[in-house]
Formats: structure tokens, C-alpha cells, sequence
């Protein structure tokens, strides 16, 4: 299965902008035009886990734990991808996440938390 992306609302803007202006065919919801500003975190979880998309955000505390809290209670997750917080490393979270999505598979994911950039 293809991997699908739903960006969380702390993700900058220019990772989910230059995303889809790299690579069309990416699938990718944002939070924040998705109509879903404000979802706390467990929700946010959730909503990718029952539409299959890896969550990709920047924080890397609350999310975490309640990450770690979902997968304690037995429910499984599409992945969640955890990417600095700094401007300069847009670029290469971009092309970490294209490299995730043209060379693995949505279910290489599962359960999984990873911080990207790749090093």
C-alpha cells in the first residue's frame, strides 16, 4: 500500500506546501485545510489510524507519549514521523519523506515512531 501523510497542525507550512509542489501524485491532508485545526492529539492519532495515512509533525513530546499510550492500549497506527523544528531543515524533510514515499511501503510503518531527518 502507498504511503499517505496527514500533517499535523505544527507542521510548517513549507514542508506540506513543498511536498506536493515536488512530487504531485503525494497524498497528503493537512490539519490546517483540512478542517481540523485544534484536534488534540489522541483524535489526531485515530484519524490517521482509520484512514491509513502516517502522522508527520514536530512535536515531539505530547504526541509521543500519546502515541506510546495508543499502542499500550493495543490499537496499532499507520506510523508517526517526528521532524525538527528548525527552518533550515525543510528542505530536508522534504526529501526525507519523498525518499519514504517512492521507496517503502505503508505497512513498513506500522506502530512505528521515527525521527526524521535520516542521519
Amino acid at each position: 500500500m502507498t504511503v499517505r501523510f496527514l500533517a499535523d497542525e505544527d507542521l510548517k507550512a513549507g514542508i506540506v506546501q513543498g511536498l506536493p509542489s515536488r512530487e504531485p501524485d503525494i497524498d497528503i491532508l493537512d490539519v490546517k485545510t483540512g478542517g481540523l485545526r485544534g484536534t488534540k492529539d489522541p483524535a489526531l492519532l485515530e484519524l490517521a489510524a482509520q484512514h491509513g495515512r502516517i502522522l508527520i509533525t514536530c512535536d515531539r513530546h505530547t504526541m509521543t507519549r500519546h502515541f506510546r499510550d495508543r499502542l499500550h492500549a493495543g490499537k496499532s497506527t499507520p506510523g508517526v514521523f517526528v521532524l525538527p523544528q528548525q527552518r533550515s531543515a525543510i528542505g530536508e524533510a522534504i526529501e526525507c519523506l519523498l525518499l519514504v514515499w517512492t521507496a517503502s511501503q505503508a505497512e513498513e510503518w506500522r506502530d512505528r515512531i521515527v525521527y526524521l531527518p535520516f542521519r
